[in-house]
């Protein structure tokens, strides 16, 4: 079973995320701000975190700052509504693998988590 971090400080949109993933078999950890999924990346292992891009405590540009400090390979889906194409730049510059802008579906972000961790 594939292990997923979402970190999304928005509590409704993250119980919707969790719950359509879990429906799907993935296993998801969650954490409500980027203090807390730093927390759950140094004490789990995971195939890929699910980051918003403007959250509490860390923003998800420093938690990946945090993350690819010990891990290169793990992949990094962004999330955010600041889609205009120079965030987008910032956001793979700083380590993210892939960006989604907000809003999106719930059936979108599965699909789109379903290509990366089937890396199509």
């Amino acid at each position: 079973m594939k292990r997923i971090l979402l970190a999304e400080d928005e509590e409704v949109l993250r119980m919707l995320v969790v719950d359509t993933l879990e429906e799907e078999e993935y296993e998801v950890d969650e954490a409500a701000d980027g203090t807390e999924a730093v927390q759950l990346f140094g004490e789990n292992s995971y195939d890929l975190l699910v980051l918003d891009y403007m959250m509490p405590g860390l923003t998800g540009l420093e938690v990946i700052e945090h993350v690819r400090k010990k891990d290169k390979e793990v992949k990094i889906l962004m999330l955010s509504a600041k889609s205009q194409q120079y965030e987008q730049e910032k956001v793979i510059e700083a380590g993210a693998n892939y960006f989604m802008a907000k809003p999106f579906s719930p059936l979108e972000l599965k699909d789109k988590i379903e290509d990366i961790l089937n890396e199509r």
